[in-house]
């Protein structure tokens, strides 16, 4: 059942929904235990509320003691900061969106491209290696890339010699260190830089096709590889 409450002289009622409203009371508990929140009222229908309430209480003020001037202003200011905090949060979400769309064709893009992203393995077969790489966070006086076996033996150390902060794509014809050409199979790969005598950071980099595009948990585009991985575009750090 709805009530009313008369403010000023006059008789003029307002509402109980609507002050209920503005006071952060509707959804209180009612005899038989129902309750009714406002937590899906928009932006919109509260101002309009703010509003209706702010006119009944301007004409229904006492003549001899009319609303301070400063109230009305710092009222209507907060009403307008509401209002223009729900534009702001339309825009960014309408702004998110379009990233998204943008970020999903850019992706789509790379499909048939060969690009490098974090891992440890490479494969080789028929006497060829896939393409594989390495990121620097600083610039080393010296980079090595160990390549180990199945097994973990060590079949190969390629010295790169002095390279600078970055990535840097590695192209090598899989061989071991008497020159003989490696078997086929998968193999691993560690990095390790050097900087005045001291290991510097070295990621390394695994070579891949893009084979397709799918969407992550996050909303964000994944690129699907060829080496059954799947990575985000920011974890490429280089399109061959």
């Amino acid at each position: 059942m709805t009530t009313n409450t008369t403010i000023g002289g006059s008789g003029t009622t307002v509402s109980q929904t609507l002050l209920d409203t503005m006071n952060g009371t509707s959804g209180s508990s009612s005899a038989t235990g129902s309750t009714s929140g406002t937590s899906g009222t928009s932006p919109a229908d509260l101002q309009n509320t703010f509003l209706q309430l702010l006119v009944a209480q301007m004409k229904n003020q006492d003549p001899t003691n009319p609303m301070d001037s400063s109230q009305m202003t710092s009222q209507l200011a907060q009403i307008s900061t509401v209002q223009g905090i729900s534009q702001l949060n339309t825009s960014l979400s309408s702004l998110s969106t379009q990233l998204s769309a943008g970020q999903q064709s850019q992706a789509a893009l790379l499909i048939g491209s060969t690009v490098l992203a974090t891992g440890n393995t490479i494969t080789v077969a028929s006497g060829k290696a896939n393409e594989f790489g390495v990121t620097l966070a600083n610039s080393v006086s010296d980079l090595q890339v160990v390549v180990k076996n199945s097994a973990g033996t060590i079949v190969n150390t390629l010295d790169l010699g002095k390279q600078s902060a970055g990535t840097i794509p590695v192209g090598w014809t899989p061989t071991d260190t008497a020159g003989n050409t490696l078997p086929d199979g998968t193999y691993t790969i560690t990095a390790t830089g050097t900087i005045n005598g001291q290991q510097a950071t070295a990621t390394t980099l695994t070579g891949a096709t893009v084979e397709s595009v799918v969407q992550q948990s996050g909303g964000t585009p994944g690129l699907v590889l060829s080496n059954g991985s799947t990575v985000g575009l920011t974890s490429v750090a280089a399109i061959l």
